[in-house]
């Protein structure tokens, strides 16, 4: 861990990883700190980058995202042109949630939520499959769910 955060700056952080609609009142309660000094410090951690953004996370189910695949993509080339235009291709699928460069067999994995079948193999040929480059792509369905959380261990 980054030695300029000090122990509260850890616990601020692990509270908002578990729940980021805490006010500063309510953590500065938990942390028995001032209103004045949580706002500082979560205004500095956003500052420094360790919070780079503030979301709701959404239950895929309820937004009919029924299906996740992970996908693997293995690449004709591997310029470092290629490289970067396969990742801001797909960057702009909706349907990408993530994409990671990775070691291995296969260039990069992607997570793709769809509502189906059906519409994952539309994703796949219309949009996924059209891109330039593409040698193979590899996809695992998801049948249950165990473990998702989005909170790192500080």
């Amino acid at each position: 861990m980054q030695t300029d955060l000090d122990p509260v700056d850890v616990e601020i952080l692990k509270l908002l990883q578990k729940d980021a609609t805490y006010t500063n009142k309510e953590l500065a309660y938990t942390l028995n700190k001032s209103i004045a000094t949580v706002h500082e410090r979560i205004r500095r951690l956003k500052e420094q980058g360790y919070i780079k953004r503030v979301v709701a996370i959404l239950d895929r189910k309820k937004i009919n995202r029924n299906l996740i695949a992970f996908s693997q993509v293995l690449l004709k080339e591997h310029t470092a042109t290629t490289l970067v235009e396969f990742e801001n291709d797909v960057a702009k699928f909706p349907e990408v949630m993530e994409c990671f460069q990775m070691t291995g067999a296969f260039d990069f994995i992607l997570r793709i939520a769809t509502s189906d079948m059906d519409t994952y193999h539309i994703f796949l040929r219309n949009k996924l499959a059209t891109l330039p480059n593409i040698s193979t792509v590899q996809s695992f369905f998801v049948l249950s769910e165990t473990k998702s959380d989005t909170a790192y261990p500080l």
